[in-house]
């Protein structure tokens, strides 16, 4: 008999906090704990997306983070600014950079390029897998380690985005991320009570506006 408690979501009630804002383009920094989008259950509504529709009813999303991620969300305020950004993603003219805290010592920088696929029996979870997977890209550098508690502290920069790619990318290297319940076996050793995954910056051109953009959200660890 299974001893897991069964989920049950009860997001952070802040308001949300904006980072940027035009007449095209909203960025948020979401909290961890929130989803990104409404889930497929009615309890499972209340997430950014449904918070930014309530002021922008024509509102788009352009891109999400995993719940229990927090950082910088990005929205289209409408349809013409929904396309101009979903050209940029799809032409990788976004860069984004995450930091973590990953299980044990990390050193000096390094690429993990690794085949991603869903591990359909066992989803939400993804798995490595060399034949059938789609290609995944990560880019690390370490900053620092915590000799005390075994963890460093790094730098992700994703070149593909992919459904739990830093975080299925970084076991495979032997570190996975602090907090993970996923993908950590034993993730109730974390030194915080969540995940320590931080989608710290937001780098691009305006796709409408033509000003490049540089956006931060401040590490919450």
């Amino acid at each position: 008999m299974s001893s897991t408690l069964p989920f049950v979501y009860t997001p952070p009630q802040q308001p949300l906090n904006v980072i940027y804002e035009d007449d095209d383009l909203i960025v948020i920094d979401k909290p961890a704990g929130l989803l990104s989008v409404p889930g497929r259950l009615a309890e499972h509504y209340d997430s950014a997306y449904a918070r930014i529709l309530q002021r922008y009813p024509q509102a788009k999303v352009t891109h999400r983070l995993d719940m229990a991620t927090s950082g910088l969300l990005m929205f289209a305020k409408h349809r013409d600014a929904e396309v101009a950004v979903s050209k940029m993603f799809q032409a990788r003219a976004v860069q984004k950079h995450y930091i973590a805290w990953v299980q044990g010592q990390l050193s000096g920088e390094g690429r993990v390029d690794v085949p991603l696929i869903t591990d359909w029996e066992n989803r939400p979870r993804q798995m490595v897998h060399f034949e059938l997977g789609k290609p995944a890209q990560t880019v690390y550098q370490a900053l620092h380690y915590d000799e005390q508690q075994d963890i460093s502290r790094i730098l992700l920069t994703p070149i593909t985005g992919r459904s739990h790619q830093l975080r299925v990318h970084m076991q495979y290297i032997g570190h996975p991320i602090t907090g993970d319940k996923l993908y950590h076996p034993q993730p109730a050793q974390s030194p915080l009570q969540r995940l320590a995954l931080h989608a710290r910056d937001l780098i691009f051109q305006h796709p409408l506006q033509g000003m490049a953009l540089h956006l931060q959200a401040v590490v919450p660890f």
